[in-house]
């Protein structure tokens, strides 16, 4: 083959290889975004009265699809099997209130953050829990949903309760409900509306032992489509468009937080 000939194969080659890269997909997947969420968690993950995906998180899956000019498709999965299938290759991308933190970016990448929010207690009514450093105690029994940042707070801090580990967050709740337990370590959203749909028999103690940001999880390596994400999110952001899906699913959250001094998340 003549050098100009080779030259020009390799620079066509070339061209192609970073045409991939730069979705982030191999040649199968370059129309379709496949994200991964567990549709449990009001208002941010869930099912319609059709049983179809809809939430905060699928609001932003599918803006963040517009802007990479691919489709997307919602895989619904148990929160503890989002990470596996990221690293199989099974969903591409997680959006499903992740908390980024160091254990996990051991084995996945994340975004820039997009939210900000923290750990608090649901305590039961009559308990007199006050905050975190009530609950290591001999005797006390502390809900926690697995796989969860609360999960691995409790497990690490939390040597002499005991630790009730749950698949689910409304069997955590039912626990304090029912006294079987002081305490649900959760995020503040979910606290405040698990609060307000269990008053007669719960109280909220808003106030973050642990502060967090949600970010969205992305495989190992790939870092043009990270480029691409952190670039959407910042211009998502900077458009209104966190605004937008603060007011319309979390517009009596936003307005509850604002009376109680506490910032809101979007």
């Amino acid at each position: 083959m003549k050098f100009a000939n080779y030259v020009c194969v390799c620079l066509c080659m070339l061209v192609v290889n970073l045409g991939v890269c730069a979705t982030g997909f191999g040649a199968d997947k370059k129309d379709t975004l496949i994200v991964g969420m567990e549709l449990a968690y009001p208002p941010f993950e869930m099912t319609d009265t059709k049983g179809q995906p809809t939430g905060v998180s699928v609001d932003l899956a599918k803006a963040l699809g517009a802007a990479l000019g691919m489709q997307v498709q919602i895989q619904n999965m148990s929160y503890d099997g989002l990470i596996p299938s990221l690293k199989t290759g099974k969903i591409d991308l997680i959006i499903s209130s992740m908390t980024a933190t160091a254990e996990r970016a051991q084995s996945i990448d994340f975004s820039d953050p997009y939210l900000q929010t923290g750990l608090c207690l649901l305590v039961r009514k009559n308990s007199l829990v006050q905050g975190i450093s009530d609950l290591d105690k001999v005797g006390i029994t502390v809900a926690v949903k697995k796989g969860t940042t609360g999960h691995s707070y409790a497990s690490k801090q939390l040597k002499q309760a005991r630790i009730l580990v749950l698949d689910k967050e409304a069997a955590a709740v039912l626990e304090v409900v029912q006294g079987k337990a002081d305490a649900f370590i959760y995020d503040q959203m979910s606290t405040y509306s698990n609060w307000q749909r269990n008053q007669q028999t719960t109280r909220a103690i808003l106030k973050p032992f642990q502060q967090e940001s949600w970010a969205v999880g992305i495989r190992k390596g790939n870092d043009p489509l990270k480029i691409r994400i952190n670039t959407f999110l910042k211009e998502y952001r900077a458009a209104g468009g966190f605004a937008k899906l603060g007011d319309t699913w979390l517009k009596e959250q936003k307005q509850q937080f604002k009376l109680l001094g506490y910032p809101f998340f979007l």
